[in-house]
């Protein structure tokens, strides 16, 4: 499988995500939206935005190598933040970047990011959800 991420001529370049990703395969994985949980579904880094962002990312990862793919495969996130402000956006930049490393991979992607009032359960301040392409 090849993702191919690209900021085409015409639209603005950011540094953190791409515009766009052009995806071969042969298997479309729609992952549902991961959150701040563990294995045993324990609850990771309460009230910590970093923390749980980094799990979500871990847990994206771990989902994607049941299935014979891997974060590389990622097309395109959907990153929902309760109370979404742009002073967040270190945090959540640290969170990426603390998952990436651990996963050893490059995180830029094409990425909605969306704030929301709440997510499912009380404590959870991030959800990301994945679209990948496995060969």
């Amino acid at each position: 499988m090849t993702v191919t991420l690209v900021n085409p001529d015409g639209l603005p370049k950011p540094d953190v995500y791409r515009q766009l990703s052009i995806a071969t395969g042969s298997k479309l994985v729609f992952l549902a939206g991961q959150v701040a949980r563990d294995a045993q579904g324990r609850p990771v880094g309460e009230g910590d935005l970093a923390a749980q962002v980094e799990q979500a990312y871990l847990n994206i990862g771990t989902a994607l190598a049941g299935v014979g793919g891997s974060f590389d495969d990622v097309a395109k996130l959907t990153i929902y933040v309760v109370g979404w402000t742009p002073d967040k956006m270190p945090l959540l930049g640290e969170g990426v970047a603390r998952a990436a490393a651990k996963l050893g991979i490059d995180p830029v992607k094409p990425i909605t990011l969306l704030g929301v009032a709440a997510l499912g359960e009380p404590d959870l301040l991030v959800e990301v959800e994945a679209t990948a392409v496995i060969d």
